[in-house]
């Protein structure tokens, strides 16, 4: 398979005759080869392939011509909309392989008929006339889509009222007794799926079916012979959110408003239900009052059997009377839960927060953190891994750490012994090793599994990402990235600017940002660490602008990410039009594409160290403490570079693009930790004054040919 997949990268080869536009990249051979060759030897490999490698298409060929079936996993489900709606079907022809494809999404994702049945039926209609207008559209929709994918209606927000209307959850699922059980949309995903030899998921489908068997992946895994793991970077953060454990005072008030309604349709007059269930709500609003004021952040570290600062006497009462109130529902719903499948339902959904409740009433594990999220009027009870490192070796790749390394060395260790006794000339001892390396696998029935991403590390080993993730000992390759950024892109740390996360700062950056974005016509991403620094700057943006102003200021959370970005690209595409500057934080770090002059300014407010009062940040770092290392050395400065060159990565996304990256965080130069800081950056120029930071912005005004 080596050579054939070389040769598809060749000049010649099928992938330039496919595509006019491909043109061979070293970096992207070499990283095609080696994912052949994993696949070969059932080997573990991370591969951190820098922005413009090519990596989609360097795990994909390889990946397809095994002859296996792949199954893809993404951070997003736009990069999975992406690779199945258009990498996946241009390859696939491009290589001449009848393949069948499928993508597979949760469930939340999907239509659910009979829901909606019951929305317009009455029995769950919402009140508000907005909501109603975008239920009618969901209904015209639901007439003519095959597939149920609520990603199909573009115009309706993810965040919609009526969405958690019309799909389905684990817990409100009614299962084979559903009349529309036979044409579910969720169910033909699946069945498609299982049907499918290349797969597309997301990370979350991936850990969601660990404990609840409810994704569909617990019948794909297995048979998969080829797992690939896209953007793998958010593959520890997304781990340790579904391996731990979490109960809100939502859930309960839902389960006890959902209870009232159920019982009331099922089993009226069997039991005081309205008593039953108001107790149930009323417990879970003084387990809320016990949790205080809402603390800076949101939230308490929990240590002990209380979260930190809470009357230890006080905050188990309203625990007991909770788990008491549960308790006493549940045991009337047990009477007669055989009545009705949606009674079944209610005890087992009941049961299950009760499981949940009792373990946070008891102390945390070993190796755990445990925190409440407190807020106006909710909280939120949550405990999580350090790590995922014992998940990914024993549940998700089913081997050892002894494994992956002896799986490293092998084949390599076979063959030179056999060659070293001389007990079989050359071409009996490579038929040999090939017979015994294909029984070994046949025998242990392990997976290829590929990781994948611009940002997994700064070491040779790529510690940051192989440690966590219980790989240590996996082969490990890094692929730069081809572009040329010491010609085309700069980066600036202006000097005089007030401490990182004053009021202070926030207007020196803003009005950084302002200037900046005038000479340039807008075209500026402006990335905060906090939602704080977020408000400050773009508040004084718009302040400065006014309404009439030629630069429109865009910020994360007036508008869906999508139409945001739209709307910044529409107003980059031509110099003539308003300019835009956005400005946003969290997910906007990362998984933004925008190539040309649509962007050619980033800045970052200050460096994205993980915050210390974080009960995960802090319990990691303790962790490392006690076993003689320095958490911030080994885990504040790591997570820092990454965040930083995420970031970084917005900047430059083809070979043509320019731009200039200001990082508005003196620390970047007078602190001895910015080498290891700007070492993580792609290889860009310095700028060393305002006057060469004003010389660069002129550049990018000019056309290519002209500031070259």
């Amino acid at each position: 398979m080596l050579d054939t997949v070389a040769a598809a990268f060749s000049p010649s080869g099928v992938l330039s005759a496919a595509e006019p536009a491909f043109r061979p990249r070293e970096g992207q051979t070499q990283m095609a080869l080696a994912v052949a060759q994993a696949i070969e030897d059932s080997a573990v490999l991370v591969v951190q392939a820098g922005t413009g490698v090519g990596k989609t298409y360097a795990y994909l060929v390889p990946a397809l011509y095994s002859g296996q079936r792949v199954l893809v996993s993404t951070a997003t489900k736009a990069l999975q909309d992406q690779l199945f709606a258009r990498d996946l079907p241009r390859l696939v022809h491009g290589l001449g392989l009848p393949l069948r494809m499928a993508r597979l999404k949760g469930r939340s994702a999907y239509l659910c008929v009979e829901r909606l049945e019951r929305v317009r039926q009455g029995r769950t209609a919402p009140q508000d006339p907005q909501v109603l207008r975008q239920v009618a559209e969901v209904e015209r929709w639901a007439r003519i889509t095959s597939t149920g994918d609520m990603a199909e209606m573009v115009a309706l927000d993810e965040r919609s009222a009526v969405v958690p209307l019309v799909t389905s959850t684990k817990d409100n699922c009614l299962g084979s007794d559903c009349p529309h059980w036979q044409g579910c949309h969720v169910n033909q995903a699946r069945q498609q799926a299982l049907e499918a030899d290349v797969v597309v998921i997301n990370h979350h489908l991936l850990f969601a079916d660990l404990d609840v068997r409810d994704s569909g992946v617990a019948q794909l895994l297995p048979s998969a012979g080829v797992v690939v793991v896209d953007e793998a970077h958010q593959l520890n953060d997304t781990g340790v959110q579904f391996a731990g454990e979490a109960l809100s005072s939502q859930q309960l008030i839902g389960y006890a408003r959902d209870a009232l309604r159920i019982t009331q349709e099922h089993a009226r007059g069997m039991a005081d239900w309205l008593v039953l269930c108001a107790t149930l709500e009323q417990a879970v609003r003084e387990l809320r009052l016990q949790a205080g004021q809402v603390p800076a952040g949101g939230r308490l570290p929990w240590q002990a059997v209380t979260p930190q600062g809470l009357d230890a006497t006080l905050w188990r009462a309203a625990l007991v009377r909770l788990g008491q109130s549960l308790r006493a529902l549940l045991k009337s719903l047990a009477l007669m839960e055989a009545m009705a499948a949606d009674l079944r339902r209610l005890y087992e959904r009941g049961s299950e927060l009760l499981v949940r409740l009792a373990r946070f009433a008891a102390a945390a594990e070993e190796d755990s953190v445990r925190w409440l999220e407190v807020g106006r009027q909710h909280l939120r009870m949550l405990e999580s891994p350090l790590s995922i490192a014992r998940i990914m070796q024993e549940r998700l790749l089913q081997r050892s750490g002894d494994e992956i390394q002896a799986g490293l060395t092998q084949t390599r260790m076979h063959k030179e012994y056999a060659h070293r006794a001389n007990v079989l000339p050359e071409p009996d001892l490579r038929k040999s090793c090939q017979e015994t390396d294909s029984a070994q696998r046949n025998t242990d029935e392990q997976k290829s599994w590929i990781f994948t991403s611009a940002t997994l590390g700064n070491d040779a080993q790529l510690s940051w990402f192989t440690e966590p993730c219980g790989l240590r000992g996996a082969r490990v390759l890094t692929v730069d990235s081809p572009f040329d950024y010491p010609n085309h892109a700069a980066l600036y740390v202006p000097q005089a600017f007030a401490a990182a996360g004053s009021a202070q700062h926030s207007q020196q950056t803003a009005q950084l940002v302002l200037d900046a974005a005038q000479r340039i016509g807008g075209r500026t991403l402006v990335l905060t660490t906090t939602l704080r620094a977020l408000q400050a700057i773009s508040e004084s943006l718009r302040t400065a602008l006014g309404l009439f102003a030629d630069l429109d200021v865009l910020v994360q959370g007036e508008a869906p990410k999508l139409a945001l970005v739209e709307r910044f690209t529409a107003a980059g595409a031509a110099r003539s039009q308003r300019g835009a500057i956005l400005v946003a934080s969290a997910t906007f770090w990362e998984g933004v594409d925008l190539p040309g002059d649509v962007l050619q300014l980033v800045v970052i407010d200050k460096l994205p160290f993980p915050p210390p009062d974080d009960p995960l940040v802090e319990a990691r770092s303790r962790r490392l403490e006690s076993v003689g290392r320095a958490a911030f050395h080994d885990y504040m400065l790591p997570e820092a570079a990454m965040a930083l060159k995420q970031g970084a990565g917005r900047l430059i996304r083809s070979e043509t693009d320019r731009g200039v990256l200001v990082v508005c965080d003196p620390r970047l130069l007078n602190k001895s930790y910015g080498v290891e800081l700007i070492a993580a950056l792609p290889p860009m120029r310095m700028l060393g004054s305002a006057q060469e930071f004003e010389a660069a912005l002129k550049q990018l005004t000019q056309p290519l040919e002209q500031a070259g």
